[in-house]
């Protein structure tokens, strides 16, 4: 099982890389709840420069219920993140690639097999989205 679905956006900037991947999302269900930079926050923590790397914390809150319906534990890897980040092999800085979480580790982890069809569902409405993402 591998553990992300993943996309890779060329000639783009965060700006429209984001625009893009919150309406993938969001034509699947998902909303965005958190945004976290990670570029700045280790700039301002550590005095340390990064290259661009942004998380997003997407969420579709009827896949949400059930999962946390069947084990409330399940919220420990809620929200699904979507990353967003600098392809370090390409030095013009507008190659980023889109990461999400596979779903169906929640299942595996925790060997709860009621969570095995929402992690499923989850993961399809996932790919749709990293699936527009990738389209021209």
């Amino acid at each position: 099982m591998e553990p992300g679905l993943s996309t890779t956006l060329t000639d783009t900037d965060l700006a429209t890389a984001k625009q893009k991947v919150t309406d993938a999302l969001d034509e699947q269900g998902f909303g965005v709840l958190t945004e976290i930079d990670v570029q700045a926050t280790m700039k301002k923590k550590l005095d340390e420069d990064m290259e661009t790397f942004t998380i997003l914390g997407a969420c579709n809150p009827h896949i949400a219920h059930r999962a946390l319906g069947v084990r409330p534990q399940i919220g420990m890897l809620l929200p699904c993140n979507v990353v967003i980040r600098a392809d370090t092999a390409d030095d013009t800085g507008r190659t980023l690639i889109v990461e999400a979480m596979n779903p169906d580790l929640m299942g595996s982890v925790t060997g709860e097999q009621a969570l095995t069809p929402i992690a499923a569902e989850a993961g399809e409405l996932l790919r749709r989205a990293i699936a527009t993402i990738a389209a021209p």
